[in-house]
């Protein structure tokens, strides 16, 4: 049985998992994970079981999260669990976003994502990055529909320009 020195610091701000060799018994959980998603998704509730055979209920969130972690694994990625208050410097969160370290400074001094200031650096918290992500996204999408409604109202015109020219 395993002693408190013998499990992960679960404290800690980030960890990376990444493959092993049993990718085989990785995907096996990724597909097991997939076939009983409706079961959980109907109880909103799944059970994990420990080694010991210990059975714990958990939310289907979490469920989810093992879910997304067990397919990222047996695709052979790697996958970090950060919590969302982690510290990150300005490469580290131009990296996440995928985007330049200069593009990002302009999305922070343009105030568009927090920031906290020490001295000459900036530190960026990974929940104010994911936030910026997702108001990006939802600018995005917006931006995309309106720009296909308006395609569509400018064909329209030219069609009943054209009905209305053949018409004369």
């Amino acid at each position: 049985m395993p002693t408190a020195t013998d499990l992960p610091d679960r404290r800690a701000t980030s960890r990376t998992y990444f493959p092993t060799d049993d990718r085989e018994d990785i995907a096996g959980l990724a597909q097991l994970l997939r076939e009983i998603e409706q079961a959980a998704r109907d109880e909103q509730l799944a059970e994990l079981r420990a080694p010991d055979g210990r059975v714990r209920k958990i939310p289907l969130e979490i469920f989810e999260v093992l879910e997304q972690v067990a397919d990222a694994l047996a695709q052979g990625s790697g996958v970090t669990v950060a919590r969302n208050d982690t510290q990150m410097t300005t490469q580290q969160a131009a990296d996440f976003l995928g985007v330049s370290r200069p593009t990002l400074v302009k999305y922070l001094e343009d105030g568009s994502i927090a920031f906290e200031k020490r001295g000459r650096h900036r530190r960026v918290l990974l929940r104010d990055l994911v936030e910026f992500q997702e108001q990006f996204r939802t600018g995005r999408r917006s931006a995309l529909r309106q720009a296909a409604r308006d395609g569509q109202a400018l064909e329209r015109d030219r069609r009943d320009r054209r009905d209305r020219a053949t018409a004369d």
